[in-house]
Formats: structure tokens, sequence, C-alpha cells
């Protein structure tokens, strides 16, 4: 067997692995690491197993390094999970352990594995599973899956269209517009927002597995935005906004309703949710379209520790969002990205 870091020549044959894989998912195709690259400068360490010039396994690791400090691997930053991709557990813990040696000879102190599954090897005890990934198995058709809904959401999804809101889904022609969104609703939740180049590079190196859909009012108002990544049986949603001017006219139902009735009808079987805290608010919006929780499991390689914050942490979080949804918007896009780059969640 062989081990070997990935070029760029080996886009095609690393997400073709990826695609076919069962735990194979969007943020393991290699447009996140060309992203990630293009838009925030950081290095990556894409490992290859190859068995028979076969690919038998990945682990995608972005060297994460921010200034002032000495770097970590990540796998994966600015996404709910990454990790590795192997045939079996003997691959995985083959380039795990190639993992540790790129780790002491680029001398990171972390190498931070984000997943959804049990690692042989690793303590489950000692993993961070306070967040969980909602995912919906979907039906073959949207048809389907607006009768599964119960009759309220199922009348709820319906009142948006009633009401005269309008959906266009597409992909880089519509960026600007989804980033106005985006940009606004960060603000407001207190979180510095990703550059408008990161999004610009995700949505071109993704190319055709990726989607913007935007949702107007009747006066032609962008009220909600979001982006789905697609990969293999599986689209995903890193990012979904809507503007809480807006709130009443349920844009956001409208917004998730187009997305899985795209993903129904182009024949995809899950629709993953991204990241929730069991019994919180988006927990429970995203239970109501019928998703089940999947434990998130976090933990350093090296250390066997979790991920899991400290309470005052949390609370020095919860100050720093309260005063960031204060600050005005145009200081919040200057200022945003240029924090956010060094945020690894």
């Amino acid at each position: 067997m062989e081990f070997r870091i990935a070029t760029k020549n080996d886009a095609s044959a690393w997400d073709d692995y990826v695609s076919t894989h069962s735990g194979g998912l969007a943020y393991h195709r290699f447009a996140w690491k060309s992203a990630v690259s293009e838009a925030y400068n950081f290095e990556s360490r894409y490992l290859i197993a190859e068995r028979n010039e076969r690919i038998c396994g990945v682990l995608p690791l972005i060297v994460f390094k921010r200034p002032f400090s000495v770097p970590s691997y990540v796998s994966l930053p600015y996404c709910d999970i990454g990790g590795c991709l192997a045939d079996d557990e003997y691959v995985m813990g083959l380039l795990l352990a190639k993992a540790k040696d790129l780790a002491a000879a680029d001398r990171a102190v972390r190498v931070e594995l984000r997943t959804g599954t049990k690692i042989a090897g690793v303590d489950e005890d000692l993993t961070s599973c306070q967040k969980v990934r909602m995912i919906l198995e979907l039906p073959t058709s949207a048809e389907t899956l607006l009768k599964s809904l119960k009759s309220k959401l199922r009348s709820q999804v319906k009142k948006p269209l009633r009401d005269g809101l309008t959906f266009q889904l597409g992909g880089s022609e519509l960026v600007a517009d989804f980033y106005q969104v985006f940009a606004e609703n960060m603000r407001d939740l207190g979180s510095p927002v990703h550059s408008r180049r990161w999004i610009e590079s995700i949505v071109k190196n993704y190319a055709d597995n990726a989607r913007v859909g935007l949702v107007f009012t009747p006066e032609n108002n962008l009220a909600a935005a979001g982006i789905i990544l697609m990969n293999g049986d599986t689209v995903s949603i890193p990012w979904a906004s809507s503007l809480r001017r807006y709130n009443r006219q349920n844009p956001n139902l409208l917004l998730y309703w187009t997305f899985l009735s795209f993903a129904a009808d182009q024949g995809y079987r899950y629709f993953d949710f991204g990241r929730s805290t069991p019994g919180e608010g988006t927990y429970k919006f995203k239970e109501q379209w019928g998703a089940k929780a999947a434990p998130l499991q976090w933990f350093d390689l090296l250390h066997d520790a979790s991920g899991i914050s400290s309470t005052s942490s949390k609370n020095m979080r919860t100050l720093v969002e309260r005063v960031w949804s204060k600050i005005p918007l145009s200081f919040s896009l200057f200022i945003g990205p240029l924090v956010r780059r060094y945020i690894s969640l």
C-alpha cells in the first residue's frame, strides 16, 4: 500500500472515490480544498491511500494557522464534518497514523477530526457529541414528500406561495444577492461573516454540484437565501439565511421546501440539514421535516481530547455575539471576513 499527498491532477479520482463511498459528503470533495486555498490561502495535506494503483482511502486535512500561533490540522474547517473515508478500518488506521507523522513534521499541535462515525482506537467518551447532524431520508418525489408532512407544516409550506413569494434557483450569477442576505443575517446573529470571495470560490469550484437559492417577497425584496452542495446520494446545506424583517412571511420555509423539492425530484436519497444542538430551535425546525439526529464526533487525534467548550468560553461567546449583533452592517462587512477566516467552526 502506498500513501501520498494529493495534487490537482488527483481531483477527479479523489471525487470519484468520495462520490461512491457510503460516508462521502460534499465537504469531502476536492472543491472544498480548492476554495479554502483560493479564499483564505491555507495549505492542505489531502492524503491518499492506494492499493494496486487504486484509491482505497482518503483523508482531507487543512493546515489551519492563526497569526502568531503554531498550526493545527483540521478535517475540515468551516463545516460540520470531514474526517477519513476508507475501504476498511485497517486502511483508515494507516491514514490516521500517516496524519500524525505529517503533523509532527509540520509541528502541528492538533489533528482535529470531525466525523459522524466512531473511529477505531478512539474512546467514544472522549469525543464531543453535544452536536448532531439532522438527516432526512427523501422519497422519490417532491409530491410524495409534501404528502408525508404533517398537515400543519404542509399548510405552512404552501402559505408563502399563496402569499406571492417566489423562489429562484441558480449558480454563480446569484452569489451577490445571496451574500447580501447572508451578511446581514450573520451580523444579526452576532457572528462574523465569511468573505464574499469564500462564497464565490465555493460556488465556482463545486460548479454543477452547487446551487444558490433566493426567496423574494411579492414586492421583489430579497428575504432569504441559501446554498446547497451535492455529492453522491446526499444534498447538504451549509448556509441558509433569512432577514428578520420578513419573518412573518415565512421565507425560510419556502427556501427549505424548494431545496428539499429539488433534492427529491433529482433523485437524491438524503438531505443533510447540518449541525444542531438537541432541543434548541434549529433542531426542532429540522425535526419537523422528519429529519433524524446523527451524533457528531469531534476529537483531537494527537491528544484524544474532545472539542467540548468550557462554560466560561461559552459565556464569553454569548457576550461577543450580543455586542457583534449591534454593530453597523458596513463595519461587520469590513472586519468580519478578517476574523472569520481564523474561526474553524
